[in-house]
């Protein structure tokens, strides 16, 4: 188990990572049974209210949790229903799917453990709830880990649905939001404790390098076939993303319009990362990584993490870097749980592996069909990534004596480490494609 971040306080809860695990189905859910891609989203926003953006994800999820997740507490869960149609009275009971609230608004996404994963057309993440905050009297690192996650989202569809054609990302900023409001919702007197680390990725799009009408500050960011960029909040400020311009700026306004089907135009991703869970770009098309988030530590197995006395915040320590990446990449967000059993290279070769035999016909089913993703589409084949990086991760961390990189980073440390690290693996698997 990973531990809290450090407080002013002689005591620190310490997990080992070589505890018992019970082998459960895949999908572990506090909340939605299922997260529909269109429609109207849990606070009112309607998918369709958002600015209509060139590109978009198409997603799959894959799911494991060592143990069952932890119910909500109230006020955030609503009592079991009487009604012999509730999915409760099934003979799935490994699944809590009573829905689960904040605000009187429905919570965004899936809990997985002490995992919570999101994923939408633009907008994908996965946070990793600190499991030793289980042994502390008010502790719930579920909770923490899907409310981070719910206000994110929110923040991000509120300020483009605010800002329409004029809308420029700013991950930090809707972090910060969603760390304050989980601060005061987890507050007394509900008061709840917990921490979580969190990584996200944000598609969006700029104007193609030399096109008529780029800013200068687009120009400076590097060749169209790469060229990360750490943004600062100077950096945040002075950006001026594709659909933004001028005169919609200077009179406020809002007016949307369909930005699909533009050609002038390139997919840039804004990935967002606080602690030690990941966001990776494989180019399919070469074989490649193009990109992966960097850890942060507070020393070995104790990550940056946003929440209770933790010193962490998304204002001082989290990292946004821009990444220009192109139709066809797979963007993947994964809890530690994924990292600490698989090298990167094994990812990288796995996604290839999987999207090789989905489009050579070679896969006839998938688990994601019960996940409401339709087979034989992009979303349907990332489905499939997910639940394949998610085996491959669980064989190596339930096995005694595999290598693996969580026991080559414990022995760089001096510690008698073997086999795979036990823990709750997520993974949101997200193609870029180009909006018709």
């Amino acid at each position: 188990m990973t531990q809290p971040a450090p407080v002013p306080s002689p005591t620190i809860a310490q997990e080992s990572s070589t505890a018992p695990t019970e082998t459960l189905p895949g999908l572990e859910e506090a909340g939605h049974d299922e997260q529909s891609p269109v429609g109207l989203h849990e606070d009112g926003i309607a998918e369709e209210e958002l600015p209509k953006l060139p590109f978009r994800f198409d997603t799959g999820i894959g799911l494991y949790a060592k143990r069952p997740p932890r119910p909500f507490p109230p006020p955030f869960l609503s009592p079991p229903s009487g009604s012999f149609s509730d999915p409760l009275s099934t003979h799935d009971r490994s699944r809590d799917r009573r829905a689960a609230y904040v605000n009187g608004k429905l919570i965004r996404g899936y809990t997985n453990g002490d995992d919570a994963v999101f994923a939408s057309k633009y907008f994908v993440c996965a946070n990793d709830g600190v499991g030793a905050w289980s042994t502390r009297p008010r502790g719930h690192a579920g909770l923490w880990s899907r409310l981070i996650l719910h206000f994110w989202a929110s923040a991000v569809f509120e300020d483009a649905v605010r800002q329409g054609d004029a809308y420029r990302p700013d991950p930090i900023a809707s972090l910060q939001k969603a760390y304050e409001q989980t601060m005061e919702a987890t507050a007394s007197p509900n008061d709840w404790q917990g921490t979580t680390t969190v990584a996200g990725a944000q598609l969006h799009y700029r104007r193609k390098l030399g096109e008529p009408g780029q800013d200068a500050a687009e120009s400076d960011k590097g060749p169209a076939s790469g060229g990360v960029t750490k943004l600062t909040d100077g950096d945040r400020s002075s950006y001026q993303s594709a659909d933004s311009t001028g005169d919609a700026k200077e009179q406020g306004e809002t007016k949307k319009t369909d930005n699909s089907g533009r050609s002038d135009v390139e997919p840039l991703l804004y990935v967002t990362n606080l602690g030690d869970s990941q966001v990776m770009v494989v180019r399919p098309s070469t074989r490649e990584i193009v990109y992966k988030s960097t850890e942060q530590w507070h020393w070995f197995d104790c990550p940056r993490q946003l929440g209770t006395n933790s010193p962490d915040t998304p204002r001082t320590i989290a990292v946004v870097d821009e990444v220009p990446i192109q139709e066809g990449d797979v963007v993947l967000a994964m809890s530690d749980g994924v990292i600490d059993n698989l090298w990167s290279h094994e990812i990288s070769e796995k996604v290839c592996e999987c999207i090789d035999k989905w489009r050579a016909g070679e896969v006839k089913v998938t688990k994601s069909a019960l996940r409401g993703t339709v087979l034989d589409t992009d979303a349907g084949m990332m489905g499939f990534v997910a639940e394949e990086l998610m085996e491959a991760a669980k064989a190596i961390a339930l096995d005694p004596y595999a290598e693996s990189p969580f026991m080559e980073h414990a022995i760089e440390e001096g510690l008698a480490s073997e086999g795979g690290k036990p823990d709750d693996i997520s993974v949101v698997a997200a193609i870029c494609k180009r909006n018709d």
